[in-house]
């Protein structure tokens, strides 16, 4: 942003006049590199944030017909279908042996709050693996209101 000096007249020597035009160049220059810093930049920054996930539960499903299937996780890590205790190797033949080939049941899983999150992911995926695709977490109805 600079003014020059010109001659008053174009004859006349020595004297000069300002010139009160600014260059808007550089100053564009400078807001067309600072837009693409911050082009660049911007969607890098929302990668890596940290999200504490809400503790809320859902309305509850409507009452089917059947008696639903539920496998229940400890914290100790010890499975159950229904009532009864079973090693996790015994989890997809068992639920065979129950569902017959009833991929379309609906599996409940009740899992410990104090869990891993990987260990409860794990038998999601070993149920889905084996085919069955209606599976359904199970939260507590009394913290509706909690956090």
């Amino acid at each position: 942003m600079g003014a020059s000096l010109s001659s008053a007249s174009p004859g006349k020597r020595g004297r000069r006049a300002l010139n009160a035009e600014i260059n808007v160049t550089p100053f564009v220059d400078v807001m067309l590199v600072l837009l693409i810093v911050f082009m660049i930049t911007a969607p890098l920054l929302t990668t890596g944030v940290d999200v504490s996930l809400p503790q809320k539960s859902a309305d509850a499903l409507p009452p089917s017909s059947t008696q639903p299937l539920s496998v229940t996780m400890r914290a100790d890590g010890t499975l159950f279908i229904q009532d009864t205790q079973i090693a996790p190797e015994e989890l997809i033949p068992k639920l065979n042996a129950i569902a017959g080939e009833g991929y379309e049941e609906r599996i409940y899983l009740r899992v410990d709050e104090t869990i891993d999150y990987g260990e409860a992911i794990g038998v999601m995926t070993l149920i889905q693996g084996a085919g069955y695709r209606n599976l359904a977490l199970v939260t507590d109805p009394q913290a509706r209101g909690t956090r």
